[in-house]
């Protein structure tokens, strides 16, 4: 059994006398992929914030490898990556020296072409950040928050408003990350995505957890409570049209 890597007891957030995160608790367990799932305002982007470190915690305790959160952030940082929703990169800076920035912000001298290869962007090795695609940007960003070999890896919503060659691909990215050996806490709205990527999930709705599971599981929970819907058998749908047609090369 995989040990214990992040755990979250009665995490709590109140804005304005409401709690945005009221009491939830959950573990995961080191190489997980695990999901946050939730409509929007469900309280997913502020539960992750108080996990990083990024936002006070009003009640609860999280800790990140046996680190506390609240006591000991600047040694949770040092063994998180954070991957944000839109990320943001200094103008007229070249690619390898946005990796070697973000290297020496931690104390690490590394190869960045070997890390803009593992995200496909060794050919723009020499371009900059703002001439970046939206999907090259998120790889960038991937490779930016691994530099210094993180424990475990943040990413909320990384695939919104990519294109579905750019998104299948960083499905393939985040099992890479996965094989390394890096947990993976992921929100997302897609919900395909979860399911094809996620070891487990937790749903989230008004600042609660109300389910958490495997998706395999909770689909059949959802089945044994009677739930039916028009069955179809279908061997692919429209997205891999798309792919067929199009390829799954990255139009960089």
């Amino acid at each position: 059994m995989s040990k214990t890597i992040l755990s979250v007891k009665d995490l709590t957030k109140v804005y304005d006398d409401k709690a945005v995160v009221d009491g939830i608790s959950f573990e995961v367990k080191e190489g997980e992929i695990f999901g946050i799932l939730g409509p929007n305002g469900a309280g997913k982007t502020t539960t992750l914030e108080m996990i990083e470190t990024m936002r006070s915690i009003d009640g609860g305790a999280v800790t990140v490898d046996g680190l506390d959160v609240a006591s000991q952030p600047s040694a949770v940082k040092r063994i998180i990556g954070v991957q944000p929703q839109a990320a943001a990169f200094q103008e007229k800076t070249k690619l390898t020296e946005i990796i070697e920035l973000f290297s020496a912000a931690y104390g690490e001298k590394v190869d960045p072409l070997e890390f803009l290869r593992d995200v496909n962007l060794d050919e723009k090795a020499n371009a900059y950040a703002e001439q970046l695609s939206g999907g090259q940007r998120q790889r960038l960003s991937i490779a930016a928050a691994l530099v210094h070999s993180p424990k475990v890896f943040f990413m909320d919503e990384p695939t919104t408003g990519l294109d579905p060659q750019a998104r299948r691909n960083l499905w393939e990215l985040t099992r890479d990350v996965q094989k390394r050996g890096v947990t993976v806490l992921l929100t997302t709205h897609y919900l395909d995505e979860a399911e094809t990527l996620c070891d487990r999930v937790a749903i989230m709705d008004h600042g609660k957890i109300i389910a958490l599971d495997t998706p395999k599981n909770l689909i059949k929970q959802l089945l044994q409570r009677g739930f039916t819907k028009k069955e179809t058998v279908q061997q692919a749908n429209l997205e891999d049209v798309f792919i067929d047609l199009t390829g799954k090369g990255l139009r960089d």
